[in-house]
């Protein structure tokens, strides 16, 4: 019996290495199709060392519709997973983040209308929601809506509703209407959108996966506007303080690798999954504080403390975590590997990696183009 052929766009990174490892497991033939740009993979942009052997790399761009369409024969289904990623940089970056992630998607959507694939799955963002669900203290449901300026200036970090309450965060639906807060979550929404029209208008079978804080083993620990799992780890192998935007007590939802790549994989072989969008997280919420204190204790250096900085970066939103529920009830997704668990592998990883810290460098950029206040 043939084995499926599978494309991960980006499939050299984070993500889409695990994936790969997930798919190969399950009897899968994987090729990935991935830029190996330097702020992931460093100047040699050399196939990575993790990426499984069994991984067929073609070095290209998504926006190269040669390269895209090498990559495409043969294969049954299609994870489209690359994109430049990074809300900070977004927003100065922004013609690079419109092409890389909008213009790329478009090219890939034009070649799968000349050659359909059984399945498309791709990697859309909780950062499409901008601020989750809220509460407020009279127990109506209500959206959450971008802070002013003045608010955030006075170091007034909270959600208030129109007469000043407190509103307390809930779990995020998928119904959650989108609010697009930076460049970067409207390229996500402009990917996830683009598959999802082109799949219905062309009969691809698309399913559209919102990640939320995924974290583990092979993140680019050298790119200042990774995840910030990895962003801490940077500093505190270089002898840092983790650097913490606001108050520390944003809350979000760290979801394993792991567990990501097993979604992933339900959402290709799930057949009832076609049409639907699926927030993939823990389900728990986490505060950035916490998170910060957690991996110095794992990774042995809980004497370097966080530097709260009392600042808001632009693009930047409160509080959100994820409501799991449609994607137990569509997929049979479970998340698998808790918190702590998680952060012990990333720690044992860790052990022995270098790291170039370039956060101060990355904060210095977005003072110099007032983009933090």
């Amino acid at each position: 019996m043939r084995r499926k052929q599978v494309l991960i766009t980006g499939g050299a990174g984070f993500i889409g290495s695990h994936l790969a490892d997930e798919l190969i497991a399950h009897g899968y033939r994987v090729r990935a199709l991935d830029a190996l740009l330097p702020q992931v993979h460093g100047e040699s942009r050399s196939r990575p060392s993790y990426l499984n052997p069994d991984v067929e790399l073609i070095a290209g761009d998504v926006r190269d519709r040669e390269a895209v369409r090498r990559a495409l024969e043969g294969v049954d289904a299609v994870y489209h997973f690359a994109a430049a990623v990074g809300v900070g940089q977004s927003m100065y970056e922004v013609e690079h983040y419109t092409s890389v992630n909008n213009i790329g998607t478009a090219v890939l959507m034009e070649a799968l209308i000349e050659r359909p694939v059984e399945r498309l799955v791709v990697a859309s963002s909780m950062s499409v929601y901008g601020e989750g669900l809220f509460r407020t203290p009279d127990g109506r449901l209500v959206p959450g809506t971008d802070r002013t300026l003045e608010q955030l200036q006075s170091g007034d970090w909270e959600l208030r509703g129109a007469n000043g309450e407190l509103l307390s965060p809930l779990p995020t639906p998928e119904t959650k209407v989108p609010a697009l807060s930076s460049v970067y979550a409207l390229s996500k929404y402009d990917q996830e959108r683009l598959c999802l029209i082109t799949g219905r208008a062309y009969n691809i079978p698309t399913v559209a996966l919102r990640f939320f804080n995924v974290y583990g083993p092979r993140q680019a620990l050298s790119n200042p506007y990774t995840g910030v799992l990895a962003i801490f780890a940077s500093r505190l192998i270089n002898g840092n303080s983790p650097l913490i935007f606001e108050d520390g007590m944003q809350q979000r939802d760290f979801v394993n690798v792991h567990d990501v790549a097993l979604a992933c994989r339900l959402a290709l072989e799930v057949q009832d999954a076609a049409g639907h969008v699926l927030n993939i997280g823990s389900g728990q919420a986490v505060t950035v504080r916490d998170v910060a204190k957690a991996i110095g204790e794992v990774m042995g250096k809980p004497h370097i403390r966080p530097a709260v900085t009392g600042k808001y970066r632009m693009g930047d939103i409160r509080h959100c975590f994820a409501d799991i529920s449609q994607a137990r009830k569509v997929l049979g997704y479970e998340p698998q590997i808790g918190f702590q668990q998680g952060l012990a592998e990333l720690a044992q990883w860790l052990e022995g990696q270098v790291a170039t810290d370039r956060v101060a460098e990355a904060r210095a950029e977005l003072e110099a183009r007032g983009l933090t206040v």
